[in-house]
């Protein structure tokens, strides 16, 4: 085996690689999930989204929510 061959062979591999993936994210199947996530920059926090529990020290988001102090 030469080596043009093994060098035609992963070009071939990676074009085959390429076009498969770019029908795998073009296909109608996953159109809504692109839909969903294309609009997911534009859904608000809302204080009911938080259980209420503070992750570090200070204040969880619902207290500041509803501008409960410490």
């Amino acid at each position: 085996m030469d080596i043009n061959t093994l060098r035609i062979a992963v070009t071939v591999a990676g074009l085959v690689l390429f076009l498969a993936l770019v029908a795998y994210c073009w296909s109608r199947r996953r159109e809504q999930e692109y839909h969903d996530a294309a609009l997911l920059p534009f859904a608000g926090d809302s204080a009911d989204d938080f259980a209420g529990e503070p992750v570090g020290p200070g204040p969880s988001v619902r207290d500041q929510a509803q501008g409960v102090r410490p």
